[in-house]
């Protein structure tokens, strides 16, 4: 009854570690480009008006290119998680390897797809997909793995009890 405890657990917090990694990678993309919203914010009421336009106009081919970027991502990292739950890696250093690795192969996949690049450089997707890669082993990494770890360490055998003191002649 044990294991059917641990697979539904992980039927749950695995989706959920997703989730939250998702959630993660948005706040820190939004966090890297910050500055763009408030130069748009303090710039003039008409200058304001024509980034209004231009953004609609280009908000289609925009979408399609981050739809792009965010399917490319999530299937590298969903082969990453499923390494992760049939060998037991607990590791953070594996899970934040895995999520900027997905972040940077998804970029450059979604890049070659219609010729244009969303951004020039994928630092703030990498380092979004490290996060979201740690806020993944929290949530469900540590824990990764229906079985326990193969690599992990046998049980030291119980210590052997002194032998008794003999009680000296007096």
């Amino acid at each position: 009854m044990d294991d059917v405890g641990r697979l539904l657990l992980r039927f749950l917090l695995v989706p959920l570690g997703a989730l939250i990694a998702l959630l993660i990678a948005i706040v820190v993309v939004v966090a890297a480009n910050w500055g763009a919203v408030q130069t748009l914010a303090a710039a003039a009421p008409e200058q304001q008006g024509d980034f209004f336009v231009a953004f609609v106009s280009a908000a289609p081919e925009l979408m399609m290119m981050l739809a792009a970027t965010a399917t490319y991502a999530l299937a590298v990292a969903t082969v990453g998680v499923l390494i992760a739950e049939v060998f037991a890696v607990r590791s953070f250093v594996f899970h934040a390897a895995n999520g900027g690795l997905a972040a940077a192969i998804g970029w450059s996949l979604a890049a070659t797809e219609g010729g244009m690049r969303m951004l020039s450089t994928p630092v703030s997707l990498v380092a979004a997909g490290i996060a979201a890669g740690l806020a993944y082993w929290l949530v469900a990494g540590a824990t990764s793995g229906f079985f326990k770890p193969w690599r992990s360490r046998q049980p030291l055998p119980p210590a052997a009890d002194p032998p008794p003191a003999e009680s000296a002649p007096r």
